[in-house]
Formats: C-alpha cells, structure tokens, sequence
C-alpha cells in the first residue's frame, strides 16, 4: 500500500486553534480574529498576553491586576541567579543559556509539580515563566559584559523594564513603545516549529517548564530563530564594504549565498509584521539623525523582489530595529523567545484542554527479513 509523505508535515492539519491564524496568500496575521497591525499599533504586550491566554482583551482593571501580577513575578531566586551567572562568566551561547536557565527555573518554583489539570496554577506558572526569562536575558548579558545585574522595577511595563535592565538607564518612550510593539508582533505565528514542539512535549504530560525549554531548544536553529542576527550581520557587512547595497547582493547572490531575511513557509507575499517594523526602523533612523540601516534594507528588499519575487520577513525589519536600540546582535534570537513564550504557553494550555498524544508514525523503508547472525559468527 502506497504511502503519501509529506515531508516537514507541510500541509497536515493536526489540530484546532483559536489562538492565531495566517493567511499567507493575503499576507494576513490574526491573534483570536485581531488582525496584528491593530494589536502592534494599539495593544500592549501585557494586553496581548492576557488575550492569548485568557481568550478576550482586558478591561481596565484587568489589566492592571494582570499587569501587576507579571511585574511582581520579575525577580529571580539566588539559585537562578547563581546559574545565570555560571554560564555568563563561561561565556555560554545566549540561547543555550537561555534554554539552561529556563529549565532550571523549574527547580524554584513553587507550583512546578502541579497538576497539569491545575489551570490556575498554570495562570501563574504562565506569568512567572514569562516575567523571569526577561530578567534572566538582561542579568546574562549584563555579568558577560562585567557588570552586575540590575535588579527590575515593578513601575515599568515589561517592555521598558527589559530596556532598563539590559541598558541600565530607564528608555524614552519612543525605544519602549517599539520594542513593546516587537514583542506583540513576535507573540504567535500558527503551529510554527518551536510552538509545536512545546505542544509534542506538553503533550505527554510534561510540564510547563519542559515545555518551553524544547520550545527554546526548537527556536535556536538556524532554520527557525536565527534569521534577524543574519540579517544585521549582512548589513554590517555591506556597510563595512562600502558597496552599494544592491550590488554586494548581486555579487552575493552570485557566488551562491542567500540573502537573509526573505522568504517564509507560509508567506507567499511580504510578512505584515514587516510591513509595521520597517516603519519603525524608519522612524528610529531619522529620529537618531541616520537613516543608513533602513535605506540600505529598502534597497535590498527592492531588488530581491523584482529579481527574485521574494518579499522580506519579519526578521529582515527586526534586525535593523534592534540594532538602532543598542540591543547586541547574539540576543536577537533569545529576544525572539521571551516574545514567543507568550505563545508557546497559550498553545500548552490550550492543547491541554483536550490533550491526545501526539505521536505520528514514519513509513518504513529499511530491509525486512534480514536473518540475525550470532555475534561469534559474524
């Protein structure tokens, strides 16, 4: 009996969700039917965290009670710190250490054996994963560079209180406001890769922390997370060339290299979270007096298009974005997660309310009848 493959489960449906839905041919990115440009414009991070894990939007006091309650999960035990500061002073990858310190998370948390069937123990297991990983990225990074860690400040929105942690000094609104923004772009995005590995691991009954510790180890690779740091070392590279942009990337092109920052496996038009952070990578650049990083990404986007019909991604935007908030180029991809834990854990718990295994099978293409020889025969 012939089997249908479908390699990468490109095309298999293996689940309902209510949680975020992509329509690549429109170029079109909903979380629970709002559309992303309404929510990035709009929405705060906290915001879209309580919608994704509560299922509507927060009213007033809602919000501050939730937002609130996130502030207050921020601080890390001395245990964890400890752990943050091994793996600095070892100068760990980022987002190795992020994955190690995520996992040990668990071993200080006081609900970490609950119940899966718990869902107000896994509401604040939710919160304090997500507050934690934050401070755990700026503390890392901050002992790397031979400093100690600066403590969070319950005062500041998650978004401003990662700034100020990872730059010691409190941002303006402009550099909170968009990286408030880039978290709410990078929340959800389907069943992609990381997302569903979190739900295979939650699947079995695994908890919380396990699952976002194979979420983070999913997200490392460089298929998935890592396109935004390739995008800014490009960059880098064509501004350190003094190329013009368009023709470093034809020489690029020629020598066989892709270009970073295009192309997406659901996306046949260009991705709308790029659309919302090449505006800001815009405003960024005239609001420092310096424009170079965008005009040379609109450049490049230009030519791919016409060329290739390739449209950038969300990562091509990012990069530049970034890098004008002094934000350093390995932490990119960790900034990812500590965005996408927001859907990662919306994913578990929603998988959780009607959990079935997952556990598809491979065809077989090995021998079969092969005869066993004894190990003094062979």
């Amino acid at each position: 009996m012939s089997t249908e493959l479908k390699r990468g489960l490109e095309g298999v449906v293996v689940t309902e969700s209510e949680l975020s839905d992509i329509d690549g041919e429109a170029g079109r990115l909903i979380y629970r039917g709002y559309t992303i440009d309404e929510l990035a414009r709009q929405a705060s991070y906290e915001e879209t965290l309580y919608l994704l894990w509560h299922g509507e939007l927060p009213n007033s006091r809602q919000l501050k009670v939730f937002s609130e309650q996130m502030a207050a999960a921020r601080s890390l035990d001395e245990g964890v710190l400890k752990i943050v500061r091994d793996l600095a002073e070892a100068d760990q990858e980022p987002m190795a250490a992020l994955r190690t310190i995520t996992s040990a998370l668990a071993a200080y948390d006081p609900e970490a054996d609950a119940e899966v069937t718990d869902e107000e123990a896994n509401n604040r297991k939710s919160r304090r994963i997500t507050a934690k990983m934050p401070t755990a990225l700026a503390a890392y990074n901050q002992i790397r560079n031979g400093n100690e860690p600066i403590a969070p400040r319950e005062d500041l929105s998650h978004a401003a209180n990662f700034l100020y942690m990872l730059n010691g000094e409190e941002p303006d609104d402009v550099l909170a406001e968009t990286f408030d923004m880039a978290l709410v772009l990078h929340a959800d995005h389907g069943l992609n890769a990381s997302t569903f590995s979190a739900m295979v691991t939650a699947s079995t009954l695994a908890d919380l922390h396990s699952a976002v510790t194979s979420a983070i180890g999913t997200l490392s690779g460089s298929l998935h997370g890592g396109a935004n740091a390739n995008v800014m070392k490009m960059l880098k590279e064509i501004d350190d060339s003094e190329m013009d942009p368009v023709e470093w990337v034809v020489d690029a092109l020629e020598r066989g290299e892709r270009v970073a920052g295009f192309g997406h496996r659901v996306y046949n038009v260009k991705d709308p979270r790029a659309n919302i952070l090449g505006e800001h990578s815009e405003a960024l650049g005239e609001a420092a007096g310096d424009t170079k990083w965008y005009e040379m990404s609109l450049a490049i986007e230009e030519y791919i298009k016409a060329e290739k019909g390739l449209a950038p991604n969300v990562d091509f935007y990012s990069a530049s974005t970034y890098y004008q908030m002094g934000i350093p180029i390995d932490l990119y991809t960790p900034i990812f997660a500590i965005s996408r834990v927001g859907g990662w854990l919306a994913h578990v718990l929603e998988q959780w309310e009607d959990n079935r295994l997952i556990r598809p099978r491979a065809h077989y293409t090995g021998p079969e009848d092969v005869e066993y020889v004894p190990l003094d025969e062979r």
